[in-house]
């Protein structure tokens, strides 16, 4: 391996500092970070806000192993909530499978000279017994003492209690859902709840159910009301994203009814009577995203200060809000943001962009009054980098398709290969976020395309649902597409083109490679190969996923066969390179086992590789630095480079 390759990999992907699962709570900053990788243990950590350099607090013990498997894909796994003058930090532990709470206040002058600043006032708790399920970390306190959450157990979704005041104590189970619930958060007293639930056939961002709920002082539900608005959901299919209380009687959230993620206020005064307070309906603009994972934040703060992150283009904007009306607009480098969250007038969020790895940012917005977000940002700005450039083309049916074009950034021929990159997911996208391969391939003279295909999120619903059905298709028939213009417009060398994807996005240039002749080799990680295999092994929440993309099983039992690769790739002559992990609980590495002697046997150039110790997702930086060597001989036989 060249030193060149490791340095680049080392670089941008070696072990550091995560500040996983970043909050604000007044004036402190927690976050989640690892103290013992290999015994899976880490904790979660403090520090007052706006001092980056102060020495973090470690608030949790050692042997906690602090996530969520919420719906399989986890998400925030901590919930800390400002009451009645403390800190009550409650957390998910999978070592002991159990529910855990602490209190915390504010610690005086002497502490903080020992970088303390949180004195704890209530010794850790565990409060549940262990549960063979997982939990969802969108807890609520009520003033009585009760805490509330959402939980998984045997394939069933459960609104559920826990007293504060009692150790290690049975799930106290309050509502059953039908199937899949998320996203619970409270009016300012906790006496309102509000959730939303979803059922087959559908994901949460195709269509789900806003739901409100009166709680007695005794911690029992009193009433249950559905949201339904003739101008909103009451006759199509709508996807709600998170509902978030801003005040005692007013709830905030997205919604796509009119073909975009857009603002929604509703007065909840009373739960009979709720009505619209305002509509926000903008065209090309997003305040939403597929929920995949629990716990995404866009929208923070309380009805005097509330503040939104939204996808404008290709630019993402934060908006400001006081009494409902949208009194700042502000600009952002960023083409990613996460773990936004909002304290009073206090704003943290991290930012990544296409040049710079996520920055922490730290506003607070009492101090001065700031014309954009660029002015506050110090970014390392990582040098030779090459900037993507946004283009659409005509994609599936002649339909306007995006994509992000990375010039090569050295010119080792007259035309250089170029590299179509599928995203995985489908349901996902291509933002331009820095990636190292996509800079390691330009570095090398390669142009590299990145192809947002219908299906891909933050172009519309219209957009998102240009895959219903079509799986297969569409996506690679876009990818197709892209590559055609690009050498038709003499750009890149028609006889070098290679397509690379992860698990969704390996089976679309799998079909890629099976039906076209204008890709000379792909290069897969953990692919999906077998849909058959995939709507019998797939777990609970993924279990859905197929009724868009295919269709049902039973009805479409012959696209299952007829679209899956597993069943062509006798049909496959051209070199492949397939990367998967022996770990891999969403797709089986048994499937890529079945074609290997296939693929070898059609082509001298095509290997297949196996890591023993990686899952869906490689994380070891020694298998990253591996994946690019074997890339890179690969495809220097493959091309004839």
């Amino acid at each position: 391996m060249s030193n060149n390759v490791k340095a680049k990999v080392s670089q941008k992907d070696s072990k550091k500092k995560d500040f996983k699962e970043l909050t604000i709570v007044r004036d402190t900053i927690f976050w989640i970070d690892d103290v013992d990788e290999d015994q899976h243990q880490n904790a979660i950590f403090a520090r007052p806000f706006n001092e980056k350099y102060a020495f973090p607090q470690k608030l949790t013990g050692k042997k906690h192993n602090i996530k969520s498997n919420f719906h399989g894909y986890g998400g925030k796994s901590y919930k800390c909530i400002d009451f009645k003058k403390n800190f009550y930090l409650i957390w998910i532990d999978q070592s002991s499978k159990a529910v855990w709470f602490q209190i915390f206040k504010e610690a005086g002058i002497k502490y903080r000279i020992e970088n303390k600043y949180l004195e704890s006032v209530q010794e850790p708790r565990q409060l549940s017994k262990a549960v063979a399920g997982n939990f969802d970390s969108g807890f609520v306190i009520s003033e009585k003492n009760f805490l509330y959450g959402i939980c998984e157990i045997n394939n069933r979704d459960y609104l559920f209690s826990l007293n504060l005041k009692k150790t290690k104590q049975d799930i106290y189970r309050i509502k059953k859902f039908k199937n899949f619930a998320g996203e619970l958060s409270s009016n300012t007293s906790a006496t309102l709840l509000s959730w939303v639930e979803w059922d087959s056939p559908y994901m949460p961002w195709e269509k789900n159910d806003l739901y409100f709920a009166q709680i007695d002082l005794d911690g029992e539900i009193k009433k249950i009301k559905k949201f339904s608005n003739k101008l909103i959901n009451a006759n199509k299919n709508v996807s709600f994203f998170q509902p978030y209380w801003i005040s005692e009687t007013l709830l905030v959230c997205s919604e796509d009814s009119s073909g975009w993620w857009n603002l929604l206020f509703l007065d909840v005064s009373e739960i009979e009577n709720i009505f619209i307070k305002k509509r926000v309906e903008r065209n090309l603009i997003e305040y939403g995203v597929p929920q995949w994972v629990s716990g995404i934040t866009l929208f923070s703060g309380t009805i005097k200060n509330l503040f939104c992150v939204a996808k404008k283009g290709n630019s993402l904007i934060v908006e400001q809000y006081k009494d409902l009306v949208l009194v700042k607009e502000f600009s952002t480098p960023f083409t990613s943001i996460s773990d936004f969250s909002v304290f009073r007038n206090k704003v943290l969020l991290r930012g990544y962009g296409y040049d710079f790895l996520g920055i922490v940012l730290e506003i607070d917005f009492a101090e001065k009054f700031l014309p954009n977000f660029s002015e506050q940002i110090h970014i390392d700005h990582i040098k030779d980098c090459s900037k993507p450039e946004s283009f659409w083309f005509k994609g599936f049916e002649d339909q306007s398709t995006h994509s992000f074009l990375y010039k090569p950034l050295v010119d080792n021929c007259r035309k250089p290969p170029l590299l179509v990159r599928a995203h995985s997911g489908p349901t996902s996208f291509f933002d331009g976020s820095y990636n190292s391969e996509v800079q390691y391939w330009t570095s090398k003279g390669f142009f590299v395309a990145e192809v947002n295909y219908g299906g891909s999120s933050g172009f519309g619903k219209a957009y998102r649902e240009r895959l219903n059905y079509k799986w297969g298709i569409v996506d690679s028939y876009d990818c197709k597409a892209l590559a055609l213009e690009l050498t038709k417009s003499n750009l890149v060398d028609s006889e070098k083109v290679v397509i690379s994807g992860n698990s969704a996005g390996g089976f679309t240039a799998l079909n890629s490679l099976l039906y076209g002749s204008i890709f000379t080799a792909a290069i897969c990680k953990y692919p999906v190969i077998d849909l058959k295999d995939m709507y019998y092994n797939t777990h609970r929440f993924e279990k859905d996923y197929l009724n868009s993309l295919l269709g049902k099983y039973a009805k479409n039992h012959d696209d299952y066969i007829n679209r899956s690769p597993i069943n062509h790739i006798n049909k496959i002559k051209k070199p492949i390179l397939l990367f998967h992990g022996k770990k891999d609980t969403v797709i089986s590495y048994k499937q890529t086992l079945k074609i290997q002697e296939i693929l070898i046997r059609n082509n001298k150039y095509s290997e297949v590789i196996f890591f023993e110790n990686e899952g869906h997702g490689f994380k070891y930086i020694e298998t990253k630095e591996e994946v690019m060597k074997k890339s890179q001989d690969f495809l220097k036989n493959a091309l004839n480079i």
